[in-house]
């Protein structure tokens, strides 16, 4: 039995006007990455710390800088040739203990970190970004914490790097473009 070309043409034809009716909907879904197709480079300096403990902050930028070349179309680049800027300073760095041994010695400890970032078009001069934090109002604060237990050779160095690692993962979150 021969296929019927005029069914197989109507289906085409429906199929192709509801997918017309339901790109011109407005239902609120973008096709493509969640990032501004305007801006192409960013420049992301050391972050600053106030913190005693060395080397965080470049830990830190290091993260973020990779965390932007593996999930955003941003390219990383020195600032003349950037659109925008991302910078950050470390507020907080705290170690606190969760739990103690009977002698007192710490069980599990929690590494915190908080920083304010600030992402500026470089081009307008405005601060890219919705969210704000009142005083001062360029800056957004992001927090992190990671976990550890000496006990079972876990180590301040990983809880540092899980809080850092989880921190840029929310610091590249951050430049996605609002819904």
């Amino acid at each position: 039995m021969p296929p019927d070309r005029s069914a197989y043409r109507r289906r085409t034809w429906c199929a192709a006007l509801f997918a017309l009716l339901m790109s011109s909907a407005g239902c609120g879904y973008t096709i493509g990455a969640p990032y501004s197709q305007e801006i192409r480079s960013v420049h992301v300096p050391t972050f600053k710390s106030g913190s005693n403990r060395r080397f965080v902050e470049y830990q830190l930028t290091e993260a973020v800088q990779k965390q932007i070349q593996q999930r955003t179309p941003f390219r990383l680049v020195k600032e003349p040739d950037a659109d925008t800027r991302l910078t950050g300073r470390i507020i907080d760095l705290r170690k606190n203990a969760l739990g103690f041994t009977q002698f007192s010695d710490a069980r599990e400890l929690q590494v915190n970190l908080m920083v304010e970032v600030t992402w500026e078009d470089l081009r307008t001069g405005k601060i890219i970004g919705q969210q704000r934090v009142p005083m001062p109002p360029e800056m957004l604060q992001l927090a992190a914490q990671g976990e550890f237990a000496p006990e079972v050779g876990q180590s301040l160095a990983t809880a540092d790097q899980a809080a850092i690692d989880r921190l840029a993962r929310n610091i590249v979150d951050m430049m996605e473009m609002p819904w």
